[in-house]
C-alpha cells in the first residue's frame, strides 16, 4: 500500500494490504469524531482510522488481535504525526472498563471475530452513555464480499461467517438490548482489489502466521483445495469494473442506555 505521505509502508497482512487508506478518514467523518475525545479503533489493523482519529485531536486506542501488525502502524502513525496508543486484545473480550470511550469505531476488522453476539456487546459495553458506534462491514456484493465467501466456503464449522455483519436485520440481533440505537446505509469502495495482484503472495505468508487465516489453510489443506483457494484469490484479485467494487453496510449507533454489566475491568 503507498502512503499518502510518499513512502512504500510495508504491512504484514494480506487484507490490510489493500485496505483503502481514505475509509479511515470516512469513518472518522460518520462518526464526527472530535478533538479531546476518548476513541477506540476495534481489530485496527493498518491503523487507518486509529490515526485519522488522531490527526482530528482525539485520544486513541488502536486495539487488535495481531500484535505483528503494530510494528507497521506504529511507523504509519509516526509520518502521520499522530499519537495513537496501541493494544492487543480480543474484541470479545475487551481489556477497557465499562465506558471508557466517546467514540468505538471498526474499519471491517470487528466483523472477522468470530464470537459476533459477544463482540456486538463488548463494543457497547465500553461507550459511554451518549457516546457513538461506527462500523463499516462487508456486505456479499461485489469483490470483498466474494472473497469473504470463498473463504468461509473452506470452514463450513465457521457457524458465524464474517458477511453476517453486513446484513442490517442480523447487525439489529446482535446489539439487541444493549442500548445502543443503531441505523443503516450502504456505500461503495471502489475497486479495493483492482491491482491486487499481490494479494495472493501475502495470502500465502499470512496463512501461517494470523490465527483465522491459520485455521483456513488447515481446513483447505485437509480438503486439499488450498491450491484451488490461492488460484480462486488470484481469479478475484484481477477483476474489473463494478464486480470489483466493496459494497458494505455502515452501521452508527448512539448509546442512549447504560446497561448492567459484568466488565472485569471495574
Amino acid at each position: 500500500m503507498w502512503s499518502p505521505y510518499g513512502r512504500r509502508v510495508q504491512i504484514d497482512s494480506a487484507i490490510a494490504r489493500h485496505e483503502m487508506w481514505e475509509l479511515g478518514e470516512r469513518i472518522v467523518q460518520r462518526a464526527g469524531v472530535l478533538a479531546g475525545e476518548d476513541v477506540l479503533d476495534v481489530a485496527c489493523g493498518t491503523g487507518s482510522a486509529a490515526i485519522r482519529a488522531a490527526q482530528s485531536g482525539a485520544r486513541v486506542v488502536g486495539l487488535d488481535l495481531t500484535p505483528p501488525l503494530f510494528d507497521a502502524t506504529r511507523r504509519e502513525a509516526a509520518q502521520a504525526s499522530s499519537d495513537v496508543r496501541w493494544v492487543s486484545g480480543d474484541t470479545a473480550a475487551l481489556p477497557f472498563s465499562d465506558g471508557s470511550f466517546d467514540v468505538v469505531l471498526s474499519v471491517f476488522g470487528a466483523a472477522l471475530a468470530p464470537r459476533q453476539r459477544a463482540t456486538a456487546r463488548e463494543l457497547a459495553r465500553v461507550l459511554r452513555r451518549g457516546g457513538r458506534l461506527a462500523m463499516f462491514n462487508w456486505a456479499a456484493r461485489g469483490g470483498p464480499g466474494e472473497l469473504l465467501s470463498l473463504l468461509a466456503a473452506q470452514t463450513p464449522e465457521q457457524a458465524e461467517p464474517p458477511l453476517r455483519w453486513g446484513n442490517e436485520a442480523h447487525v439489529r440481533r446482535l446489539f439487541a438490548g444493549s442500548g445502543v440505537r443503531l441505523s443503516f446505509s450502504y456505500e461503495i469502495a471502489r475497486h479495493p482489489l483492482r491491482g491486487a495482484g499481490a494479494l495472493a503472495e501475502p495470502l500465502e505468508h499470512d496463512a501461517g502466521v494470523v490465527g483465522p487465516l491459520i485455521a483456513l489453510r488447515r481446513a483447505a489443506e485437509r480438503r486439499g483445495s488450498w491450491p484451488a483457494v490461492q488460484a480462486d484469490v488470484a481469479a478475484l484479485c484481477a477483476a474489473e469494473g463494478e464486480r470489483a467494487d466493496g459494497h458494505y453496510l455502515v452501521v452508527l449507533g448512539r448509546k442512549t442506555v447504560d446497561v448492567r454489566t459484568r466488565s472485569r475491568y471495574r
